[in-house]
């Protein structure tokens, strides 16, 4: 009895061993592949349930059916205009013939890499293919923000305009995708897109890039600098010629006034003055009087002659004797300076000068008179 009980238990083992060998499960988000000593066998099982095999000879290999990413690494390459960019993609995809894609690639791991590189060799023969612009921009209809305040003349010198796009970012990507699809599709693959997910400048050309950057924008800063002071310098102008117009006409406008309030004056003079001659004479002397306190400084010497209507007056002028002269001389016989001193005699000629008269020409500003 024990003995059949242990055969009994053994089989039993066995049986569920066998049976749990031969039943299994798909998901719903899986694709199955039953291979018999390594090779396919049968018609791929893409709905999910409860699926038998034979036990101990056949495997169940099982494949994702959901949507699957790609996300490839940076990679630097040229443009069209020669400027080294980093570009860096992703894109979605999907296994839509099992059997093939187990046949080819066996697992994920060989997908990605076959990925990696039809994608990558279709993004470098495309973006090679195109200037920089038509990979960072999409929008070709697009219109460039201008201040309002430049003039027509600077719109016409096309001053803020945008480089013009044929066909832009979406339609590289496109290109992209279609040349990539048909070649992965031999694989059991559908790429279902494709796109972008940044695009930069390569490390080594990044400094020389932005100086250019810089250069162009401080072209345009200087232009508009020297349109600035190009319009200053029109105003300050204009400034100052309107001042010095102003300035000309005030000034006009002023000689033309004291002008005629000289004129007025002069006739006020002439009125009074030429009442008779006593007033005449006066008038004469009071200007010769008004010459002498224009004329004489602290330290003029005035050399006259006999004649000189500057000095008639001085002259003509009759005083006591200079208290300096010798006693015993007469102020006929000798010349007496302009410090009081006795000097020798002159020649008849020459007009001497009294103490009174020296007196009289120190009042006019203490000057000195040499006759």
């Amino acid at each position: 009895m024990k003995t059949l009980s242990l055969i009994a238990s053994v089989i039993a083992v066995a049986g569920v061993v066998a049976a749990s060998s031969a039943v299994y499960t798909v998901g719903e988000v899986e694709q199955a592949i039953i291979t018999q000593f390594g090779k396919p066998v049968g018609a791929p099982i893409t709905e999910a349930g409860l699926k038998l095999k034979l036990p101990f000879v056949q495997e169940v290999n099982r494949i994702d059916s959901r949507v699957l990413e790609w996300d490839g690494s940076p990679s630097d390459m040229p443009t069209k205009d020669k400027l080294y960019i980093s570009v860096d993609l992703f894109a979605r995809w999907k296994i839509t013939d099992p059997l093939q894609y187990f046949l080819r690639l066996r697992d994920e791991r060989s997908a990605q890499s076959r990925l990696d590189d039809i994608l990558g060799s279709e993004t470098r023969n495309a973006v090679a293919k195109h200037e920089l612009i038509e990979i960072v921009r999409t929008t070709r209809g697009r219109t460039p923000l201008r201040d309002t305040l430049l003039t027509d003349q600077e719109l016409a010198q096309d001053i803020g305009a945008l480089v013009p796009i044929t066909k832009g970012r979406a339609l590289v990507e496109q290109q992209i995708f279609e040349a990539a699809a048909e070649k992965v599709r031999v694989f059991g693959i559908e790429l279902l897109d494709i796109r972008f997910k940044r695009i930069n400048y390569n490390e080594s050309v990044r400094p020389k890039i932005y100086d250019r950057m810089i250069s162009e924008r401080r072209q345009i800063a200087e232009r508009f600098l020297s349109e600035g002071n190009g319009e200053a310098a029109r105003i300050q102008g204009n400034r100052v010629r309107d001042l010095n117009k102003i300035q000309s006409e005030a000034y006009r406008a002023v000689e033309e006034i004291r002008g005629a309030a000289d004129a007025a004056a002069a006739a006020i003079y002439a009125g009074a003055y030429n009442v008779d001659a006593v007033s005449v004479e006066f008038y004469d002397f009071t200007r010769t009087m008004q010459a002498y306190g224009d004329m004489i400084s602290d330290d003029t010497t005035l050399v006259l002659t006999t004649d000189s209507d500057l000095f008639r007056f001085l002259r003509g002028m009759q005083g006591e004797a200079d208290p300096f002269l010798d006693p015993g001389s007469d102020p006929g016989d000798g010349g007496v300076a302009s410090t009081g001193r006795v000097r020798p005699a002159q020649d008849p000629a020459t007009p001497i000068l009294t103490q009174t008269e020296v007196e009289a020409g120190r009042k006019v500003h203490g000057g000195r008179f040499q006759a």
